[in-house]
């Protein structure tokens, strides 16, 4: 059976892109190797999106909250909601392991389920809507294995009188802290750079900011983990003195031993490049972002697509469910014009 349309991905931008499948009559399915809107489904526990709540809608669905900013709860129960309206076709735990196209341009993507079976699907186009949150960004030192490290923060309570180190300097480091300190956690904030990140939510910011300058949270800036034991975060601070409009580094870097009880690495994440480069997708080296026309969303390989977080390569902070749920909708209206133009010259 060939489908016209596989998406990968049941986040906010694949199930747009299956919405707009369905209305055109196109054939299509969705798989996911996780949950439902998986990324979303990691996020903390209590987080409070940054947007309102029309900005996060899909498929003509209202997402209904008495607050002014909607939380990670409503956000599930909304795309569930949605996935249940528009009665949408989704193969859950099903990852995507190789995708290739053959001469008459046909896809074969191979799937394999948590045990272990695999299945071959076959689609005239493919619309890789993958997200970015299932990869962290690996500071790959010694001790990152660790079992009391982690990538991914969910919930604050079981660190209560916990000494926690929290490594990054955006969003998600800043929130983290304030919700461990809250919680009666000792904690830490590392950043690599001089001050947090511009783009800190304009409520969070003040809050973070005023906890570290009266010391609530302790902090070390312009410092990086160069390893990680089972009680202690070693960290190298990056030394410099300034004379005149010059800055220079000094040649002997000073290491610090903090103690931790569970540290949480919030450095950012990046799309499956090994996956896309797998079905031939041209990515840049050091960026990460895929070859793509900005105006259709194909990349350099025909009718296959990438939609949503997939577009941004590391640059993750520049495609969001506002802007990304409506790729798929541009990438299905190519698709039904083709199959159009397609049916009328058989």
């Amino acid at each position: 059976m060939v489908r016209d349309l596989f998406i990968v991905g049941a986040g906010p931008s694949g199930l747009a892109a299956a919405i707009a499948a369905k209305q055109q009559g196109l054939d299509y399915v969705i798989v996911e190797k996780g949950t439902l809107v998986n990324s979303i489904f990691q996020f903390p526990s209590h987080m409070v999106f940054f947007t309102t709540p029309e900005l996060l809608e899909i498929g003509g669905l209202p997402l209904i909250t008495p607050y002014e900013k909607p939380t990670r709860l409503e956000a599930l129960r909304y795309y569930r909601r949605v996935v249940d309206t528009h009665g949408l076709q989704i193969a859950f735990d099903q990852t995507v392991t190789d995708i290739e196209r053959d001469e008459q341009g046909i896809f074969s993507v191979v799937t394999r389920s948590g045990t272990q079976v695999t299945r071959s699907w076959q689609a005239r186009a493919v619309i890789l809507a993958i997200g970015y949150y299932d990869l962290p960004n690996f500071l790959n030192v010694p001790g990152e294995e660790l079992p009391h490290v982690s990538h991914y923060y969910r919930e604050a309570h079981s660190h209560y009188r916990q000494r926690v180190v929290v490594v990054g300097g955006k969003n998600s480091a800043a929130e983290t802290a304030l919700e461990l300190y809250r919680a009666g956690a000792h904690v830490t904030l590392i950043h690599r750079h001089a001050q947090l990140g511009e783009s800190i939510k304009y409520w969070v910011k003040p809050d973070i900011e005023n906890r570290l300058e009266e010391g609530s949270i302790a902090s070390r800036f312009e410092a990086r983990v160069v390893k990680i034991t089972p009680s202690l975060v070693v960290i190298e601070h990056n030394s410099s003195q300034k004379n005149g409009d010059a800055v220079h580094l000094e040649s002997k870097a000073r290491h610090e031993e903090i103690s931790a009880d569970a540290v949480y690495l919030l450095t950012g994440y990046h799309p499956d490049v090994e996956l896309m480069r797998r079905a031939g997708i041209d990515c840049h080296a050091e960026t990460m972002e895929p070859q793509y026309d900005p105006n259709t969303f194909e990349t350099n390989v025909p009718n296959l697509f990438v939609a949503g977080g997939a577009v941004a390569g590391r640059n993750t902070g520049s495609i969001f469910i506002e802007n990304g749920r409506f790729h798929g909708e541009q990438i299905v209206k190519l698709l039904a014009d083709r199959a159009k133009t397609r049916d009328r010259n058989v």
